[in-house]
């Protein structure tokens, strides 16, 4: 048995890791998309690194893009295999790699009259509409906690992994020659002290372990409480600036947990009286999922519930719909608070709200969430003066503020409690994923204290064998 680790190698990105057993069957953990990585982007979700067609089962930790944003390219290169994940999760997938599929023709169709003007070869959008619905038709959902035959050699748990709905921790059991071992992937990693989802679960003693490091590098406890922060740019920006507030914001999980903090605070008697508006129909769906799957909410999150039977709506809420309601927002003078999608800013209608509010010292641009460092949101978190929009330069008027609490990734800590089920002496080989480097090395001399003493980086299509 071998792996080889595609995306999400030494970045954060593009989560690919792909298992070959001696008997030439293949497992792909993840087919996610490479985002805000600069010009690099395209060409690093068109090569794979593998041929789909010769995977023959897949297995996909949750929803976000990053994680499943290319499986429509692989089914469109040839994959035919059944694609195993959680039932929130596949309803959630439905919606992304739907709105995915719009966004590679919408995005097709604007570079291919550039390119039609300039006489250059046209451009193929990564899949279609098509390829999208026939990799939900793949889609094959499975529960928590209990241990599936998906091949005669190959057992298949998941457990929850606290990230966002549905998200799960894989775990597989494989058997060659007569030797079981376990292999674990950790997909995205929650909190322990999620104000929405239950807490990451424990998991039996694996052979190998493939762990997220996005903040291995970090303590959220550091930083202000999010709720709190949230409140103060309101208040700072709509109240004391009479300004506008635009949030980029991931539609699956950021969202709905800045709308929880809202309706808190609204229950409190804390929410400045502000318009507040949520711009991204795909928030607006991924919102309808999250309610349909009230047995991933915590205990807090079920007692409010007993008092108030929707903790994601209060007033002064409305979800913006049509294109020309989104266009409306930028002629408005009055303050409101803008959420949008993307949370980088790479793409979507926030980056229209952006580039039409930020030369305006009154605004503020609130990062809430990870940021590529190429990305618009990574370059205005990193206090760019002067950024490119559209092929547009806009100076960087308005304040920048970024909320480091507020964070779908675990910390170190949350990561380390993780891995605290661990016999570490039992546990292989333990590779760092989802990572940048730098911070990756941090977290290796960090757990090599805690006991794992064989712990590799993996760069990206980098293969070795397991046993």
């Amino acid at each position: 048995m071998k792996i080889a680790f595609h995306g999400a190698a030494r970045t954060v990105t593009g989560s690919k890791h792909l298992i070959t057993l001696k008997n030439g069957k293949k497992v792909l953990l993840d087919c996610g998309m490479f985002q805000g990585m600069g010009h690099e982007t395209d060409s690093l979700n068109r090569e794979f690194g593998f041929d789909p067609q010769e995977v023959t089962y897949m297995v996909l930790s949750h929803a976000h893009i990053d994680h499943s944003g290319l499986i429509p390219r692989l089914v469109k290169l040839g994959f035919r295999g059944s694609i195993f994940c959680t039932p929130a999760t596949r309803d959630l997938a439905e919606i992304l790699l739907l709105d995915s599929a719009e966004i590679q023709r919408d995005d097709a169709k604007f570079t291919n009259k550039k390119m039609a003007k300039e006489g250059l070869p046209f451009i193929e959008p990564l899949y279609t509409i098509d390829d999208a619905k026939l990799a939900i038709d793949s889609l094959k959902p499975m529960g928590y906690n209990t241990w599936t035959n998906i091949d005669p050699d190959i057992q298949l748990m998941f457990t929850d992994a606290g990230h966002i709905v549905g998200a799960a921790s894989v775990h597989l059991r494989i058997t060659e020659n007569g030797k079981t071992e376990q292999v674990s992937f950790s997909g995205d990693i929650g909190r322990y002290n999620d104000a929405i989802l239950k807490s990451p679960q424990v998991f039996p003693q694996a052979d190998y372990i493939l762990i997220e490091s996005t903040y291995g590098s970090t303590l959220h406890a550091d930083a202000a409480p999010a709720d709190d922060e949230l409140l103060r740019h309101i208040r700072e920006t709509c109240v004391g600036k009479k300004g506008k507030l635009i949030i980029p914001a991931f539609s699956v999980g950021r969202t709905q947990e800045l709308l929880y903090a809202l309706n808190n605070a609204q229950l409190a008697g804390k929410l400045p009286k502000v318009d507040i508006f949520v711009d991204s129909p795909l928030s607006t769906e991924a919102t309808a999922v999250t309610k349909a799957h009230p047995e991933v909410f915590n205990r807090e999150v079920a007692n409010i519930l007993k008092k108030d039977d929707d903790p994601f709506d209060f007033p002064g809420l409305r979800y913006i719909k049509t294109v020309d309601e989104s266009k409306a927002l930028n002629f408005r003078q009055e303050p409101c608070v803008i959420i949008s999608a993307s949370g980088m800013a790479e793409a979507g209608r926030v980056k229209h709200h952006i580039a039409n509010n930020i030369d305006n010292a009154r605004n503020t641009i609130l990062i809430v969430g990870y940021c590529e460092p190429q990305s618009l949101g990574g370059k205005l978190m990193r206090g760019a003066k002067e950024v490119s929009i559209y092929g547009t330069r806009f100076h960087v008027n308005a304040e920048v503020g970024v909320i480091r609490s507020m964070s779908a990734h675990g910390d170190y800590e949350d990561l380390s409690q993780w891995l605290a089920c661990q016999n570490p002496k039992g546990v292989k080989k333990l590779f760092l994923v989802h990572g940048e480097y730098d911070v990756q090395q941090i977290f290796k001399a960090w757990l090599f204290k805690k006991g794992f003493l064989d712990i590799e980086i993996p760069d990206r299509h980098y293969e070795v064998g397991l046993a």
